[in-house]
């Protein structure tokens, strides 16, 4: 029986998770969901003078949000140094690694040689076979791999299909530095392995690396995972991804008023496909993903197509979840302050009432909490340009017709409130816009609103009635 899938999402704690990490993660916790294995977490965390503590909380709780936890907790690479080492030492005993006495002074040689050569900068080799007694004296030994000089490392990609490494172009890699310290590259084969990892997916600008790790695992006698080298994200100009583009960290998204379900959907679809379908749940992406789908290509991302998905899945979620969403963002939105009201209870209450009106029109939580202001705008109403230009041309004398109908009405549901006012404007025969525009203007101080029966039925008779006597005159 084959193994379960094990895959890991492997940051560097350098800042915040950024968005091409996260559609990287996506991808491992996908697989992992999609072959009912599991997906883990490791922070590489060697760089001790660029790798945070904040930057570490900032990349788990990204995952966190954007609905991506690892299966278990995280595993530091630095702190596995002495496990790496030890590797080493085997791989020594075995005769599969050697010291390496080359000074600095000669490896600068070597790449200037090979530089006038026109050749790439390789090691030479030199200590591969000579005795270390022969070692000058007061120079701490690097220790190299002893890759194979012939034949070829062939990679079987499952994105990138067969890749094929001449060995000559493989040097004898370090494994450990002068200072008794782990590359890189050892460091990531051995941690994969130890955690038993059988599908490494991550991004193709390490399939250069796909070649060297392998010859690490041949001479650890390990069994190779299964690689998967995935394009890059470009910006819309087709150039690599920067600032500029959105290569913002995932809690900028957030801010930006995006629902995770959004991002995970937009995400997935930059290098992946199911047929034509766009709005892909997360229930049907588990039940789709496979490797074999992703694209070669680069994908180029699209803050419109974003917005786009992300408006989809506001109208298509619950009002309860809605207003689940908008109170827990309220410290990180721009626009959060609007929501924080002395009574919980009633600022949810309204937001309740006032979503199914409120959602259709915001493709963002930022649009969501702009559109609920005036449910929580203080007396008298700051106005738009657009609505007191309504107002001062005839609008303030509608409000003072209706509002004397409005105090009489025994009723205030939505249906009593839209036959007032129906009635009203036949008997000043006028259309019904004409009527509901100055009305929407007076009680939201805007010109766009859910529809105006509703909002007189949210902000409820004592709140409607003071906002539109306040502009009656």
């Amino acid at each position: 029986m084959a193994d379960p899938v094990v895959t890991r999402f492997a940051p560097s704690p350098t800042g915040f998770l950024h968005i091409g990490g996260a559609r990287t993660a996506l991808f491992n916790w996908l697989y992992a969901r999609a072959k009912g294995g599991k997906m883990l977490l490791r922070i590489e965390d060697t760089d001790r003078a660029r790798s945070t503590e904040a930057a570490v909380k900032a990349i788990i709780e990204g995952l966190d949000w954007l609905g991506l936890s690892a299966d278990e907790p995280p595993v530091s690479q630095y702190e596995r140094a002495d496990r790496h080492r030890a590797a080493v030492e085997e791989m020594l005993a075995k005769g599969q690694a050697y010291r390496c006495y080359a000074s600095q002074a000669e490896l600068e040689e070597m790449r200037e040689t090979a530089k006038a050569e026109k050749r790439p900068p390789r090691y030479d080799g030199r200590w591969r076979d000579r005795d270390p007694s022969e070692a000058p004296e007061g120079i701490k030994p690097v220790i190299r791999l002893r890759a194979p000089l012939e034949g070829e490392t062939v990679v079987e990609d499952e994105v990138q299909g067969t890749v094929r490494f001449p060995n000559k172009d493989l040097d004898d890699l370090v494994l450990l530095r002068s200072d008794g310290s782990p590359t890189y590259m050892l460091a990531v084969v051995v941690d994969d392995h130890d955690m038993g990892v059988t599908h490494i997916i991550r991004g193709d600008d390490h399939l250069t690396n796909a070649g060297r790790q392998t010859l690490i695992y041949q001479a650890m006698g390990w069994k190779v995972p299964v690689m998967a080298h995935i394009p890059l994200i470009h910006g819309a100009d087709g150039a690599k991804l920067s600032k500029r583009h959105g290569a913002l960290g995932v809690e900028a998204y957030r801010e930006m008023g995006y629902l995770p379900v959004a991002l995970r959907n937009y995400l997935v679809r930059l290098g992946w496909a199911h047929g034509d379908e766009e709005i892909i749940s997360t229930e049907q992406l588990i039940a789709w993903f496979d490797l074999p789908q992703v694209n070669k290509g680069a994908a180029r991302f699209d803050f419109k197509k974003l917005e786009a998905i992300n408006g989809h899945w506001i109208r298509a979620s619950a009002a309860a979840d809605l207003v689940d969403m908008l109170m827990d963002s309220r410290d990180v939105l721009p626009n959060g302050a609007i929501l924080k009201q002395a009574d919980d209870a009633s600022t949810r209450e309204k937001l309740t009432a006032a979503m199914p009106g409120l959602k259709d029109r915001a493709k963002t939580l930022v649009e969501l909490t702009d559109g609920a202001a005036f449910l929580f705008a203080a007396r008298p109403l700051a106005m738009e340009e657009k609505a007191e230009a309504i107002l001062a041309d005839g609008g303030r004398k509608v409000v003072a017709d209706l509002l004397p109908l409005f105090e009489a009405s025994e009723s205030w549901s939505v249906e009593a409130l839209e036959a007032i006012v129906r009635d009203y404007a036949e008997r000043a025969e006028i259309k019904l816009g004409k009527a509901a525009q100055p009305l929407r203007a007076a009680l939201t101080g805007r010109t766009t609103s859910p529809g105006v029966f509703d909002v007189l039925a949210v902000l409820g008779r004592d709140e409607s009635l003071a906002r539109l006597r306040d502009q009656s005159h």
